[in-house]
């Protein structure tokens, strides 16, 4: 006999929604605490980083550049008149003395230019002669006639004595004495007259022999100009060193100011840095400097800085103070550091790619002992050429890393594997 057993459809049904019930809040409280969690931190291998601990103690402030090395002693030798390269006796690279002519240039008209000098300076000499000459003769005939005068005068002097003294023991009469005394009087005046004469033609032959003399002295300074502008022809290296440009060719027409030859002496050279605007401020003349030449390092201080700013960088010269090394030369590329300052104990560490002076950046600080790093804000103070002052944020000991994370500028935490 088959017993009917009670119904269960309603106990299973709640059952079942208990269970659903249970799951749905199993589900919402493991999805509430996950948004609760950190996003996993993406993984670095550390071969691909660059990492420096920071360090205390004293920093030196350097900045850098590259540059050339340039002759302190440079002679552009241009053309002084209008004329035709004849021939070129040196080529650049040769040695030269200072009366070693480089090449020659033509110019027929400035040869008759130079005769017609010529020419009219000895014209102007031979007139100053002949001035001169008649002059002494004009001079010679005034004198001559002021001695005559002087001779009367002396004679009508002695009489007029005579006359008084005759007139006096009453031998003479009166009017004898008043004749030789007028008389005297008479050739006094025309003697101071003759005297004048003789002082105003001096005066007047100095002054026109003068005048003469200018026209001497002017023809003779066209003609030195004209002997100088054709011995320009035969160009001249002027300063001993080494030729360093023949700029012209042979049958080139040149006009005055064409540059014909560059001279330089290879024994003072001075270096020409380029330095980055932005640390080109705290560069001032005077500070010492080293110069690698790749095959040497020398030093020397800043004798120059330029007032502009050419493509982004300021020109800086260097006297060097040292011996230059062998193989240096006039066009050198050479890098060049300057000192800044000396700070004394600092917080320091390697310069970062994108540090920046006087700013706060975010690095990447190790941590767990270099197996992750996480961004740390981290004010910066000066920087040198490698390293850089820290003011704030980290401490000495801590390591960072230096190299480019610009792809991991969304995550604060990172592991490096």
């Amino acid at each position: 006999m088959d017993i009917q057993r009670p119904s269960n459809a309603h106990t299973k049904k709640i059952r079942r929604i208990v269970y659903v019930g249970i799951a749905i809040i199993s589900v919402a409280g493991v999805t509430y605490g996950v948004s609760w969690l950190r996003p996993a931190a993406p993984s670095v291998d550390k071969a691909t980083v660059w990492t420096d601990e920071v360090k205390r103690g004293p920093l030196l402030i350097e900045v850098h550049g590259t540059g050339t090395l340039v002759p302190e002693d440079i002679r552009w030798i241009p053309a002084q008149t209008d004329s035709r390269v004849d021939r070129i006796l040196m080529q650049p690279g040769a040695i030269v003395q200072p009366g070693s002519v480089i090449l020659e240039l033509t110019n027929p008209e400035l040869q008759r230019d130079v005769l017609d000098a010529e020419y009219q300076l000895k014209a102007a000499q031979a007139d100053y002669e002949n001035l001169k000459v008649q002059l002494n003769s004009d001079l010679l005939n005034q004198k001559a006639a002021t001695a005559v005068v002087r001779s009367d005068y002396e004679q009508a002097k002695i009489q007029h004595e005579m006359d008084e003294k005759l007139r006096a023991q009453g031998l003479s009469a009166d009017v004898t004495e008043k004749l030789s005394k007028v008389k005297e009087e008479q050739l006094t005046i025309r003697l101071q007259l003759e005297e004048d004469r003789t002082t105003n033609a001096a005066d007047s032959a100095k002054a026109r022999l003068l005048a003469q003399q200018s026209r001497v002295d002017q023809q003779r300074a066209l003609y030195d100009l004209k002997r100088s502008e054709a011995d320009a022809l035969h160009v001249r290296a002027g300063i001993q060193g080494v030729l360093q440009v023949v700029p012209v060719e042979v049958g080139q027409h040149v006009t005055p100011g064409t540059n014909l030859a560059r001279v330089a002496d290879p024994k003072r050279l001075k270096a020409e840095i380029k330095i980055a605007e932005s640390q080109a401020k705290d560069v001032v003349i005077g500070q010492k400097a080293s110069i690698d030449t790749r095959n040497g390092v020398v030093q020397g201080r800043v004798s120059r800085i330029d007032p502009s700013v050419q493509n982004g960088t300021v020109t800086v010269d260097v006297e060097i103070t040292g011996p230059l090394p062998l193989g240096a030369r006039p066009d050198l590329s050479v890098d060049g550091t300057i000192e800044i300052e000396n700070l004394k104990d600092v917080f320091y560490v390697g310069r970062p790619v994108h540090g920046q002076s006087d700013s706060t950046i975010g690095l990447f600080k190790l941590v767990d002992g270099g197996s992750e790093a996480v961004r740390t804000n981290v004010k910066l103070g000066k920087t040198s050429v490698n390293t850089v002052e820290i003011l704030q944020g980290l401490k000495s000991g801590d390591k960072v890393i230096l190299s480019d994370m610009s792809a991991w500028d969304a995550f604060d935490r990172i592991r490096l594997r």
